[in-house]
């Protein structure tokens, strides 16, 4: 055993990550559950390819370019073994062996992926979006996670706070859907303003529990310990989905006088991600306020594609975008300085610098994700046409499976 291993510390890592890799079949069902009974089995496969694909490109050099040594210290990207090759069993990072904290931060890569599907469900082929999904995953999550994630990223020196991945997975993939269905225009569907038709609300219902379960070793796995720091973002976690789904129900009643199965998981979800980021800055108190404060901003966000006219089939927008902004800019002001991090947000006794500093890494990662996105989806859509036909949007993606749809 390697001097300074905590297998308490490693179990709980290995066990989240294996939490984390649940939430890919869970997003699968939660995504097919919400789009036509044609396009099912496509979606489905869309996350569920994400898992091999993303797998073998963090192993093959994804790691190396968010863990490995900072280039030319500037923050902007790693390079270190390639090949993953000179990791061994007995290596630490932290109190945990390397190879568990890989695994971890890999489950965060492919669901990130995964989750960009939805902005273009029913109307994108299954290679091209393999194609799409290697290089986009290169170019963008890669360096993104870097920034954020290690020590020696631009972001994280700056002094920004995201515990878990509020920039990193949830910004990252709003903005990343927004800018490919951006690039490859609204559906045959939604031009003939075709009201959605969810396939399957019980899977809908299945996928949030899997996806609220292994949010607990997202958000708790992150602490890399068992201790305090995991707890807290436990707790915050449960009471911030818990306080976002009754904060949608209670706006759907003062809207339309009645609840909804789809309106509730989708409040669930948006108090999920936006304690994402600041799971392990904020008290009980604070976790409320971020659920109630995202269900809320996330109402509103889910419609904005109606008035700008942009197709995002599943809402990754409305719900991961925004959310993921409203739980970053809270930790400015939420904070409380006790648990992860001594630095306290504006609420708390801090100066107005954090809050600053959230808002500008938001726009940051925006605009990168945004810009790199959207040219990697033309370029891609241009030689591989990744968008689908008018004739087979209507008759549905599941064709592309053959005989299996």
């Amino acid at each position: 055993m390697p001097p300074g291993l905590n297998t308490g510390d490693s179990a709980w890592v290995l066990v989240s990550a294996a939490m984390v890799l649940l939430m890919t079949p869970g997003l699968a069902f939660f995504y097919g559950g919400m789009v036509r009974a044609q396009n099912v089995l496509s979606v489905i496969f869309m996350s569920f390819v994400s898992i091999a694909l993303v797998t073998v490109l963090w192993f093959g050099y994804g790691y190396g370019l968010v863990f490995g040594p900072d280039v030319g210290g500037a923050g902007l990207i790693g390079f270190g073994d390639l090949r993953f090759a000179d990791i061994s069993p007995t290596m630490l990072h932290g109190r945990v062996p390397t190879y568990a904290f890989a695994l971890f931060q890999l489950t965060f890569a492919i669901i990130t992926v995964a989750l960009i599907s939805g902005s273009v469900a029913g109307r994108t082929r299954l290679g091209p979006w393999i194609v799409f999904s290697v290089v986009w995953v290169t170019l963008v999550y890669f360096p993104i996670a870097h920034w954020v994630f290690d020590p020696a990223g631009w972001i994280n020196r700056w002094g920004v706070l995201d515990f878990a991945g509020g920039l990193v997975v949830e910004l990252n993939s709003g903005m990343a859907g927004l800018a490919l269905a951006i690039a490859l225009g609204p559906s045959v569907r939604f031009r003939r303003k075709e009201p959605p038709q969810p396939s399957n609300i019980p899977l809908v219902m299945l996928g949030l529990g899997l996806l609220w379960f292994g949010w607990f070793g997202f958000n708790a796995g992150s602490a890399m310990a068992d201790g305090r720091v995991a707890v807290t973002a436990f707790l915050s976690t449960m009471i911030a989905g818990a306080a976002g789904m009754l904060t949608w129900l209670v706006i759907e009643w003062f809207r339309f006088r009645h609840f909804t199965r789809m309106g509730s998981a989708t409040g669930a979800l948006a108090g999920l991600v936006a304690i994402t980021p600041s799971c392990a800055y904020v008290n009980a108190e604070g976790a409320l306020v971020v659920g109630i404060v995202a269900a809320v901003v996330v109402s509103f966000a889910v419609t904005w594609k109606l008035v700008l006219g942009y197709d995002d089939t599943l809402d990754v927008v409305g719900v991961h975008g925004a959310g993921g902004v409203v739980g970053v800019v809270l930790i400015g002001l939420f904070a409380t300085g006790a648990v992860a991090s001594p630095t306290k947000g504006l609420f708390y006794g801090g100066s107005i610098e954090l809050l600053l500093k959230q808002i500008a890494a938001i726009f940051a990662v925006a605009i990168y994700s945004f810009v790199v996105t959207y040219l990697i989806g033309k370029v891609v859509d241009k030689l591989l046409r990744m968008r689908e036909t008018e004739a087979e949007q209507l008759a549905g993606a599941d064709v592309q499976l053959g005989t299996e749809g």
